[in-house]
């Protein structure tokens, strides 16, 4: 059955499967994530960030609380390609067959990019942040007394959402095959699009030029390889459906 030819009751249905086989995927995730958790925690309490100054618990349940947020995010991770390819699996029946092989494709594409977002995140936008953060501390004479809770939580707010970022020219050219964005849509919004990456790299960095830059490129670079990706996507679509319907009209 196509899947414009399916009922809402059948959409449901295949919702309800599809949502089954990742909850699966992530219980068994989950497991995972128990044995993976503590070696990751440890990693990261000796590294030269989290040198500079000791952690601390201020509750009895904070260390649970570390351990149950990295098993919960190791859980997604490793969920994410099913996650992904149920998606894909659901819009695919829509889309023509070119388009389905092309598609398939960005799953590994878009994994690979949030690694290299958390990877910015933690090896250039936390050391500056942290350096920063110490040496305010230092001149103003405070003696730094850190929660390990709270010092996880403020990594994890910090560089998770640039695994979300970096999905930039992934989500471009996924939309520019559905038809909703468009090459020329996203040159015409250049500057006003540099704006929001500048005002999101003066928000997320201490208020120090450098630093400010060090995001901002790589944020703006994203977007220029967005508008590329998406006049390439934006050819090939076209071409797939000039080619579809003339291999309707030859029937």
């Amino acid at each position: 059955m196509k899947k414009q030819e399916m009922s809402v009751y059948d959409h449901l249905a295949e919702v309800r499967v599809r949502l089954f086989i990742v909850l699966f995927f992530f219980a068994a995730a989950m497991v995972a994530g128990f044995f993976l958790a503590r070696p990751a925690i440890v990693y990261l309490q000796h590294t030269n960030e989290a040198k500079l100054f000791s952690l601390n618990a201020f509750k009895l349940t904070d260390p649970m609380l570390v351990f149950m947020q990295f098993t919960f995010i190791i859980a997604i991770i490793l969920t994410s390609p099913v996650i992904l390819y149920q998606l894909w699996a659901f819009i695919s029946p829509g889309l023509y067959e070119k388009e389905r092989r092309v598609t398939l494709s960005y799953i590994p594409l878009s994994i690979g990019l949030f690694l290299i977002g958390i990877s910015f995140g933690y090896f250039v936008l936390f050391p500056i942040v942290v350096n920063f953060m110490t040496q305010i501390s230092r001149e103003l004479g405070i003696v730094q007394v850190i929660g390990v809770h709270e010092y996880f939580t403020f990594l994890l707010e910090l560089i998770l959402p640039f695994g979300i970022v970096f999905q930039m020219p992934v989500a471009v050219m996924f939309l520019t095959r559905l038809g909703i964005v468009t090459p020329m849509l996203l040159s015409k919004t250049r500057r006003y699009a540099y704006l929001l990456l500048l005002i999101v790299a003066a928000i997320i960095t201490p208020p120090e030029v450098i630093s400010q830059v060090l995001v901002a490129v790589p944020l703006v670079l994203l977007y220029e390889i967005s508008i590329l990706i998406s006049r390439a996507s934006y050819r090939k679509a076209q071409k797939v459906i000039f080619e579809e319907q003339n291999k309707s009209l030859s029937e």
